[in-house]
């Protein structure tokens, strides 16, 4: 191998280093961006009040069975 194949393969590692580095921060980011906005809809929601005509344990457990 030569000198010159031996630049190029380093400066090719050290591009693929900083495109991960990129796409790594920008996930984030991402991430950061969808929790604040899950959390900002969760808060809006109005408080759940119960029926006063139905039972308390009525909607309290899912039948996955069915």
């Amino acid at each position: 191998m030569d000198v010159t194949g031996i630049a190029q393969l380093s400066t090719s590692l050290a591009e693929t280093g900083n495109k991960e580095t990129v796409g790594v921060a920008v996930l984030k980011k991402a991430q950061e961006i969808q929790t604040s906005t899950a959390t900002a809809m969760i808060e809006a929601l109005p408080p759940v009040t119960p029926t006063p005509n139905l039972p308390a344990h009525l909607g309290s457990k899912i039948n996955t069975t069915a």
